[in-house]
């Protein structure tokens, strides 16, 4: 099941649970503006290359839209739309007043030069200006953009709208980016599994962890693991796989990454089959990568006690049954890895104030609102008697029909 039909699924299962008019309950899956547009720039060679451009803007009842733009060959619309849709929820669960939007490019950044990348995002904002805002919607990065991408559409959205740096997150810090940006997704994922663990009297130190993917999300949910005496026993990233049932020294670890470029050949610890990973003995699995990597296959042998779904959708629905009627606890993407949405939220809102945070405090306030929302999920798993997954759509679902009946969706 792909991402869209997953998205789709939840959805309808949190407005039966939360008893949604059938009118109300399409309106709110149906996105307000589909955007699609040509891009056509001069090659390095001379030649004309020509990229179609997307952006979905899902839904705006609680405040401008929010999602990250992809540079990714495979841009698909289906998914993109499934994403936005994502956000929308998303946002409403961190209790940060965003409405849900996605958008893309169909390139692939690889085979692009800097300047190329470069004249690609400058045409792109130019064709979709007029459609985002600090106030309409407001881009991140994602999958092959950027710091860089910001700043570049930053620039060009600022020669027709004058001086915006709320316009997009996840900015140089020297152009307005907030301090902590970086690490925010993977912090967030700790202080979730943190509310999570404490929940069942339990805390970081001492218990055993697998983490699966090593980019930004993996390898800074790994640091702060290991910072706060847990014991990260394997790990893989694309590259290939390394365990330690003593715990990997996770700086070692990082500075062997940024040496070699690879998880291969690390002194500190055995290599191992990268697909034996998550179904690897431990007490939390946390999965950083790619969607649908627990499935039928393998989620009858999965040995963690919890899952937290660093990565978007990385549970198949078959998987979710399977692993439910096991006990294993899982918290889910649309909660799990809404820090790095939190903190674009806390970058918009020192961009309008023109007043930045220190550090401390964007992390102070990121362990707030992660804290309120599990606390709230575990609120709503009561009401209805329902999963986590679930506990969180109909907490976000909720949200956002309480906003759309309040301002008047049937006039």
């Amino acid at each position: 099941m792909n991402a869209l039909a997953a998205t789709n699924r939840n959805f309808r299962l949190a407005s039966r649970l939360l008893g949604l008019d059938s009118k109300l309950e399409k309106s709110l899956l149906i996105p307000f503006r589909e955007i699609k547009v040509e891009c056509t720039i001069p090659k390095d060679d001379g030649t004309l290359a020509s990229y179609v451009g997307f952006r979905v803007q899902h839904d705006n009842a609680r405040g401008p839209m929010k999602g990250g733009i992809r540079y990714h060959p495979e841009v698909d619309p289906d998914e993109v739309n499934a994403l936005a849709q994502l956000m929308t929820w998303k946002t409403a669960v961190a209790d940060i007043p965003y409405g849900g939007a996605k958008g893309g490019i169909g390139c692939n950044p690889r085979d692009l030069s800097k300047s190329e990348l470069e004249r690609l995002t400058r045409v792109f904002t130019q064709k979709i200006h007029d459609l985002i805002g600090i106030h309409t919607d407001v881009p991140a990065p994602d999958m092959g953009t950027n710091a860089q991408t910001m700043a570049w559409i930053l620039d060009e959205y600022s020669k027709f709208h004058g001086h915006s740096p709320a316009v997009v997150t996840g900015k140089p810090i020297d152009l307005g980016g907030s301090l902590g940006r970086e690490a925010a997704t993977g912090r967030g994922v700790v202080y979730a599994t943190e509310a999570l663990l404490a929940e069942y009297g339990k805390s970081i130190k001492g218990m055993t962890f697998v983490i699966q993917g090593f980019g930004n999300v993996g390898s800074w949910a790994s640091r702060l693991i290991h910072k706060k005496g847990g014991k990260v026993i394997a790990v893989s990233d694309i590259t290939g796989a390394v365990k330690n049932p003593n715990g990997i020294d996770i700086p070692e670890l990082l500075k062997h990454k940024e040496a070699s470029g690879s998880l291969k050949s690390f002194s500190g610890g055995d290599s191992m089959d990268p697909n034996e990973l998550l179904v690897h003995e431990c007490d939390v699995l946390i999965p950083c990568a790619l969607g649908g990597v627990l499935n039928r296959e393998n989620a009858a042998d999965v040995k963690a006690k919890f899952i937290i779904e660093a990565a978007n959708h990385p549970t198949d629905p078959e998987a979710d049954e399977i692993l439910s009627k096991k006990g294993v606890i899982i918290l889910p993407d649309i909660y799990a890895n809404a820090g790095g949405v939190t903190v674009s939220y806390f970058e918009w809102v020192q961009n309008i104030q023109g007043f930045m945070w220190d550090e401390e405090r964007v992390n102070m306030e990121l362990k707030k609102y992660m804290t309120q929302a599990f606390h709230n999920i575990k609120n709503m798993c009561q009401t209805h008697d329902c999963s986590l997954r679930m506990g969180a759509f109909t907490l976000g679902v909720n949200r956002v029909a309480r906003a759309t009946i309040l301002r008047g969706w049937e006039a």
